[in-house]
């Protein structure tokens, strides 16, 4: 079939039976016209539009080489540099079109997928079922359809201080295997956190460490469902996206929305299990694999857009009211630039630096990609910390749209100009940056940033575990201690 547009997105999402929960209402059918999912429905159906868009054709896909179909440029298997490039001008072009703000556009972990493909012998077999020509042939399966795909990772929150899932009170809080038979396995329990439930299949794979060695075997599963599967459930949390587009720019496009992930004795076929009850190969696989090393790329590449998005803010921001003049306004600005610019020097560095794995993928260098992805979760705040310095006060004396229709429309005219805009534009200029830093949907960004590879002291301590330079830098201080006598 090839790659999609986005009149066919809309309609496949909205022809599928699934089972959404948003408050009290089960959403099943038609779910990109549903009010917390219309917006962020339409931004993605753009996105698919580009990749049909004849001009761009050539940069967002490539030929299958099954099919001989176009297919997304985010399935390419890179074996050069040049195929690294062009995995990166594609990611680019959909992150700039959500400026960085969509977290799960499909080339996300389409960027997984390409890396656990090629590491299929990784996952090998258990005698009856082949695993790693289960992996292949999902790969295959996702690129030819150009489907879209969220995941959920990590077990629901019920007592962060015990070593393992198999330790709770009731053994089907977190989803774990209640049976098997010739046919597959069937799964109880809940797992979160999954990102933009609106989308085709589901991603289910380990991201915390099993501690606790044979007892969490039943939890050590990697597999992969369509989301109308029987028994399949996803609880929303409270929507961000309202439908005045003047009133929230950004929350009214490009809220993802968040889930939990019930499997209520749901049946996964051996043909869609990956990983099977074993534990150490959950531990390993995200680097074993470089999946991680490509989902960081392809994430680097969407906060590089993000930071470029909120560079032009500030400093649109700063010359609408006239602060731009002052040195310290300019400090500040100046600071975002220099995270922006740091962030792609992490990028260029990556890809300048590539070496072909085992499994015969040319992958970005990870020393800097995972100097990025530690870094990001303690530099994103500055994002929003510097527009609210510049917006100061200015950000909650906002009046919403309807006023701009009513008796006080002289005033308004006359109270919200700004030295380079009249009063609707500084308006709709301060609604942007209040619903980036501000609102709730400004919020869920500044908190999903700073998680987004997980829990930022753990990932940095596995980065100082795995950083083997360390001993060179050390050597070189003992080597200078004793030439002191």
């Amino acid at each position: 079939m090839g790659v999609r547009n986005g009149r066919r997105f809309l309609e496949e999402m909205d022809n599928k039976k699934r089972e959404i929960w948003y408050g009290n209402e089960k959403i099943t059918y038609n779910i990109t016209k549903h009010p917390a999912f219309k917006g962020v429905a339409q931004t993605l159906a753009r996105l698919y539009d580009l990749q049909c868009d004849p001009e761009l054709i050539d940069i967002m896909t490539y030929v299958s080489p099954t099919s001989g179909e176009r297919v997304s440029m985010s399935f390419l298997q890179p074996k050069t540099k040049e195929d690294l490039e062009k995995r990166t001008r594609m990611m680019k072009i959909w992150a700039d079109h959500s400026f960085g703000l969509l977290g799960r556009t499909g080339d996300y972990l389409n960027s997984a997928l390409v890396a656990l493909a090629a590491a299929a012998e990784f996952f090998g077999n258990n005698g009856k079922v082949n695993f790693a020509e289960n992996i292949r042939k999902y790969y295959e399966y996702v690129r030819e359809n150009d489907l879209l795909l969220t995941h959920t990772l990590i077990n629901p929150q019920v007592n962060r201080a015990i070593t393992g899932p198999s330790k709770l009170p009731d053994p089907y809080i977190a989803a774990r295997v209640v049976e098997k038979n010739s046919e597959g396995i069937i799964i109880r329990g809940a797992r979160m956190l999954a990102t933009l439930p609106l989308a085709d299949e589901i991603l289910v794979f380990p991201s915390t460490v099993l501690k606790s060695g044979q007892d969490d075997a039943p939890y050590a599963l990697a597999f992969a469902l369509p989301v109308d599967t029987p028994g399949l459930r996803f609880i929303c949390r409270e929507s961000f996206a309202h439908n005045s587009v003047f009133d929230h720019p950004l929350a009214s496009r490009f809220d993802e929305q968040d889930a939990v992930v019930v499997f209520d004795d749901v049946f996964v076929p051996w043909e869609r299990v990956f990983i099977f009850e074993d534990p150490e190969k959950c531990n390993r696989y995200a680097e074993e694999t470089s999946a991680v090393i490509f989902m960081a790329h392809q994430a680097l590449v969407r906060e590089i857009s993000k930071c470029e998005f909120v560079v032009g803010l500030a400093t649109l921001l700063a010359e609408t009211i006239g602060i731009d003049q002052y040195l310290h306004v300019q400090e500040k600005i100046a600071e975002l630039i220099m995270l922006t610019e740091s962030m792609r020097a992490f990028l260029v560095a990556s890809e300048a630096s590539a070496k072909m794995n085992k499994w015969g993928l040319l992958t970005p260098d990870h020393t800097f990609l995972h100097a990025a992805r530690n870094l990001w979760p303690r530099v994103a705040h500055k994002l929003n910390l510097v527009i609210r310095q510049l917006g100061a006060s200015g950000l909650m004396a906002i009046p919403p749209f309807e006023i701009m229709n009513s008796e006080m429309r002289p005033y308004i005219d006359k109270y919200y100009q700004a030295k380079l805009a009249n009063a609707e534009d500084r308006i709709k200029l301060f609604k942007l940056a209040w619903d980036f830093v501000g609102s709730a949907f400004g919020s869920r960004q500044d908190l999903y940033e700073y998680f987004f590879f997980g829990d930022p002291i753990r990932v940095a301590s596995n980065f100082y575990n795995w950083y083997t330079r360390k001993e060179e830098f050390k050597n070189r201080v003992k080597n200078f201690l004793a030439e002191i006598k």
